[in-house]
């Protein structure tokens, strides 16, 4: 009959203590197990760190939040400070940021109290200045005057002939940001459109969004407009804010825009993203464009808004989640018609495409399978017509992708993002 001297709950448990705390204060604890205290130490180790956190329903950085949060709770400060400077350490996928770990304790003033939450941010605060330069946190003085929401990010209004509003987004990594990104939205929109992107990017890049003229609570010159109309704006906004060569994420509108301004004002495009959009429309395109723009003039944009609805999203969609078209409804219909009818003119003429070989910067051109308003046709004639472009087709999206199939969208901005 044999026998295995290994505690094999104990050996298990005491594995996962030292992943999620570190070798050193593990070390540091069983140092000072005495004949007193080693029951103990291996009561915790076989049913906490073995029987809980061994148990693979919820994932380690999911158990350090849980943890944190109850902590907090129940003030229970010493545990607190330990799996604080545990998860900020920690090597692998389950380490938490300081961003996360503010989202912790901003969550805990909810659910716990505020004067919990307060204490909480005392007994964090040390721990993290002396951790930042180990994880590379810019630990630095800020007032809360300062302070925006990170999913909306700072609000302002460009100076110049045309005031656009715009959200300046931080990275949330509190490093540098590794990339600067600019949003651009399509007709009929605004900057909300680009809600979820925005707050993927924003982890590691500097996001801007703004709202073209004629649109959201930018300013409505007279029209008509044109495509240079709408590129020198951006252009005077990224030199206000002084951002050097973005990334540019166009869609519809905001493609043909991306592509103007990579044309016009080479210098401050780094790449571009150009989602459900054309470099030129046919005649018969362009006359229908014209019609709608004399239909707008005589009755409104109620008049038209079900059929932009039904080009903006599938079937699908418009069947099974009606709050979304709902919501992208009432946008249209909330936008200035001599701003909707102005840009209309520009989509109507815009005529990019016998300049796009001139477009050099790496281009990710995206359509949709099912988009009537811009076939993946066009988007084939961009991709093949710049000197670095890729085409990437969303089954089953319609021309709003973005909105449609957020996660699919989002994945291949950050996957292009990732080889820039």
């Amino acid at each position: 009959m044999s026998f295995d001297p290994l505690n094999h709950e104990f050996a298990r448990g005491m594995r996962t203590r030292r992943r999620v705390l570190g070798d050193a204060w593990v070390d540091k604890s069983l140092s000072s197990s005495t004949t007193f205290n080693a029951d103990f130490q291996n009561m915790i180790t076989r049913f906490a760190w073995h029987d809980i956190w061994d148990r693979p329903g919820l994932d380690i950085k999911t158990r350090r939040i849980i943890v944190l949060s109850i902590t907090t709770a129940l003030g229970r400060w010493e545990e607190f400070e330990l799996h604080v400077r545990a998860a900020l350490q920690a090597p692998d996928d389950s380490k938490l940021t300081p961003d996360e770990l503010n989202e912790i304790l901003m969550q805990s003033a909810i659910y716990a109290g505020v004067p919990a939450a307060n204490t909480a941010f005392g007994h964090a605060t040390p721990i993290l200045r002396e951790l930042a330069d180990q994880i590379g946190y810019d630990f630095g003085a800020r007032s809360p005057d300062t302070a925006v929401h990170p999913g909306e990010g700072r609000e302002g209004r460009s100076d110049g002939p045309v005031a656009l509003h715009f959200s300046d987004r931080a990275p949330r990594s509190g490093k540098a940001p590794r990339h600067t990104v600019v949003l651009s939205h399509a007709l009929g929109c605004d900057l909300t459109m680009w809600d979820s992107l925005a707050a993927v990017l924003a982890a590691d890049c500097r996001v801007i969004a703004f709202d073209h003229r004629g649109h959201g609570s930018s300013d409505s010159p007279a029209g008509p407009y044109d495509m240079a109309h709408l590129a020198d704006d951006a252009a005077r906004l990224l030199r206000q804010l002084d951002t050097g060569p973005v990334v540019w994420v166009g869609l519809s509108m905001g493609g043909m825009v991306g592509q103007e301004l990579a044309l016009r004002h080479p210098a401050l495009v780094r790449a571009l993203v150009l989602a459900n959009t054309t470099s030129a429309y046919p005649e018969a395109a362009k006359a229908m464009w014209q019609q709608r723009i004399d239909t707008v003039q005589e009755g409104g944009l109620e008049v038209i808004a079900d059929a932009v609805m039904s080009r903006y999203f599938s079937d699908a969609v418009r069947s099974e989640r009606p709050a979304l078209v709902a919501a992208s409804r009432e946008r249209l219909l909330t936008t200035r018609v001599e701003g909707y009818i102005g840009c209309c003119a520009a989509v109507r003429d815009v005529d990019t495409t016998a300049r796009l070989g001139a477009i050099g910067v790496p281009v990710l051109v995206i359509a949709g399978e099912l988009d009537q308003g811009t076939p993946v046709a066009m988007s084939q004639t961009i991709a093949s017509a710049v000197q670095h472009g890729e085409l990437l087709v969303i089954e089953g999206a319609s021309h709003l992708s973005a909105l449609e199939q957020p996660q699919v969208f989002n994945n291949a901005v950050v996957e292009f993002l990732g080889r820039l």
